[in-house]
């Protein structure tokens, strides 16, 4: 009997487009659910944005739009990545839909009978220079519990602890930068230190839902812990659900003036593009859920881990509904240098610069299949591994085996094969036939690198097989074609079922083999041999350097604003965060060409520092390196050391350009007056 699967992945924040940290945690859940789907399962697989809360708000305050439009236009931009990454959700939806509207206001009643929804005037943060109550993303310190500095004020990103942001040490504004002041405000709360609440979430983290390591971390929150201050956390606090106006969200029944806080009723958001879907199909979504066989799957980054494994699950519990049967948790993508990935600071490789430099998808796809596992850990994406990887395993082990039999096939034989394989070749068909349930424990299992390793192991042996019987050969001579028949015809079979193997991380390719050989990559196991396959057609192009070289070009050089210069002026800074860039006056001891770049040069700085820095600059366009050697301009400092291809970028030279770079060209490296000293610091 098929199982019935609800799959999820974490709702990415209405604010802004997607980076690669989301587009590697929907290909995570995608493979698992085309697997799925692959042993005849019944999946719905469903997202939504995450459209609520005070950033949102302040964010369409600023555009000039309301709310709702500004949500409306960040979802408008996100089918091209999920079409271009082949994202199979069966439903988008948000959390500003009526499903959840009305969903999270009856788990919220379903709490409250239950006893579990508290009142208590609580002292809040507000910014006395805004006149306003702080939303917790708008007040930054440093962490309670682990001491990071430049925190937010609900929870940490280092540590991944929760805590109110009057806990945070330090705070200040975000908005304004000012110290905030507390004010009185009645708040409601979801009643998690009850002892109810504590027995249900011990039992229910510790069974076998969670990853060893993740359960053994959120073990700790349940126990008495020395915070850096000396100060003492005893177990679970009860969370505060509530946010005042002006807030975007939904209000809290019985409550005017009271906001659920957004991260209430954003899980409440699974449930609710769950039943948009439903609705969309005419079924009942009660009694879908009502189903004892459902499973309930979240495929989640580790630094949500408190909001999924505690108030999740208890929120479920103890409003009378199903609980996840797992939440899957992966650690974060860096990339090239180690970089963590950050939705908040924008940083990593564009997702949309990778599709639009006419980049494979399934390139990305079956990379990150071959270094994802089951366990909560970061991966990197590193461009010589990238390419490797692709080029000589993907395409050089994979794909050739195809090219190496097919054009055979076709001019000798019509495109027939031969069902009389040979010992060996019989052999090689059932070792590779026989992996079958092997990869499918490993897929099961969320154990995409092991899989695909397996995969690719049994590539190895139908090339040592090739390499052993060497058609080339055998085609030289017309007495030899019965055994040409009978190698590319064993070569071909066996393409196909590897075919079938990677069907779930490469779902383009599979199609085209479909059509290619005649048998179907729906399904996990097909019964019989291929019988004839149409002309070969070739399947997947290798990368190139230049395309790995354009993906990770460093970014035009920083604009200083000039009006009119073509677009807007950013979003105000507080003076904290401006003080946080060093720039300094450099001079340009040396520049020259960059070898394999048009548009970098590379510049020897002296900074003052007793040794010079390398920094590339993407301003060839502008100068040639003659022209600037002597003169002095501004850098940042203290901006991380960049790995690029051609060596190390410890810096970035400021220049101006127009917004309009077609409209008004030209590259203007900034230069200070005479007098300026390398190492003197730019306020």
């Amino acid at each position: 009997m098929s199982r019935q699967l609800f799959v999820t992945t974490a709702l990415p924040y209405a604010n802004g487009k997607f980076h690669i940290g989301h587009i590697m945690e929907y290909i995570q859940a995608d493979i698992w659910v085309r697997f799925q789907r692959m042993q005849g399962n019944q999946v719905n697989f469903v997202g939504a944005d995450d459209a609520h809360g005070a950033p949102i708000m302040i964010a369409a305050e600023k555009a000039g739009v309301t709310p709702q439009q500004f949500v409306a236009n960040i979802a408008a931009g996100r089918k091209e990545y999920l079409d271009g990454f082949q994202i199979s959700f069966d439903n988008w939806s948000s959390t500003d839909s009526p499903e959840n509207h009305e969903l999270a206001r009856q788990i919220y009643r379903d709490l409250k009978a239950n006893d579990l929804i508290d009142v208590k005037t609580i002292e809040q943060f507000f910014d006395p220079e805004k006149t306003m109550f702080l939303p917790d993303r708008y007040i930054k310190g440093t962490c309670p519990k682990c001491g990071t500095p430049d925190q937010y004020g609900d929870n940490c990103e280092n540590c991944g602890a929760v805590y109110a942001p009057t806990d945070l040490i330090k705070p200040y504004s975000a908005l304004s930068g000012a110290t905030p002041v507390l004010k009185s405000s009645e708040h409601f709360f979801f009643k998690l230190s009850d002892q109810r609440c504590v027995d249900f979430l011990q039992s229910w983290t510790q069974d076998g839902k969670l990853q060893p390591e993740v359960a053994n971390k959120v073990k700790e929150w349940f126990s008495v812990r020395t915070n850096p201050d000396g100060s003492k956390s005893e177990g679970l606090g009860d969370w505060d659900i509530s946010r005042d106006a002006p807030y975007f969200g939904i209000e809290i029944p019985d409550a005017p003036g009271k906001y659920f806080y957004v991260w209430l009723d954003a899980p409440v958001g699974y449930l609710a593009s769950l039943k948009n879907l439903l609705g969309k199909r005419g079924e009942d979504y009660n009694a879908y859920m009502a189903n004892p066989a459902l499973e309930q799957y979240h495929f989640i980054g580790k630094d949500i881990v408190t909001f999924h494994t505690l108030f999740w699950p208890a929120m479920l519990h103890f409003s009378g509904r199903k609980t996840p049967n797992n939440v899957f948790v992966h650690g974060f993508l860096t990339v090239n240098n180690g970089e963590k990935m950050s939705k908040s600071r924008g940083t990593g490789l564009d997702p949309l610069k990778y599709l639009s430099l006419g980049m494979n998808p399934e390139w990305l796809r079956y990379y990150l299949a071959a270094k994802l596992s089951a366990r909560n850990e970061d991966i990197d994406f590193n461009a010589d591994d990238f390419m490797a990887r692709v080029n000589s395993d993907l395409i050089g082990k994979f794909v050739n085996i195809a090219s190496r039999a097919a054009g055979f096939l076709t001019k000798r034989f019509d495109g027939k094969l031969s069902t009389d394989f040979g010992p060996q070749g019989e052999e090689l068909l059932f070792e590779i036939h026989g992996a079958k349930d092997n990869l499918a424990n490993a897929y099961e299992a969320r154990e995409f690198g092991k899989a695909t390793r397996d995969i690719m192991l049994l590539a190895d042996k139908v090339n040592a097989y090739v390499d052993q019987h060497k058609p080339w050969d055998l085609a030289k001579d017309a007495a030899n074609n019965e055994a040409l028949h009978q190698v590319c015809s064993v070569l071909i079979n066996a393409f196909a079922e590897i075919s079938r193997y990677l069907a779930p991380v490469l779902p383009s390719l599979a199609q085209a083999v479909q059509a290619f050989v005649g048998t179907s990559m729906k399904h996990w196991t097909v019964t019989g041999y291929v019988a004839a396959i149409q002309p070969y057609q070739h399947l997947m192009q290798r990368v190139t350097p230049e395309q790995l070289d354009a993906l990770f070009e460093p970014p035009a050089p920083t604009e200083v604003k000039l009006i009119p210069g073509g677009e807007d002026i950013a979003p105000a800074i507080s003076i904290d965060d401006f003080t946080k860039i060093d720039l300094r006056i450099a001079k340009i001891v040396n520049c020259e060409a960059v070898d394999g770049s048009v548009k970098l040069l590379r510049l020897t700085l002296d900074v003052g520092e007793g040794k010079t820095r390398n920094v590339f600059s993407g301003i060839a366009s502008a100068y040639k390196p003659e022209d600037l050697i002597g003169k002095h301009t501004v850098m940042v400092a203290n901006l991380a050391p960049r790995k690029m291809k051609f060596g190390i970028s410890e810096g970035m030279v400021l220049a101006a350009s127009h917004g309009d770079e077609k409209a008004q060209p030209g590259i203007y490296v900034l230069e200070p007056l005479a007098g300026a000293m390398p190492g003197m610091r730019v306020k």
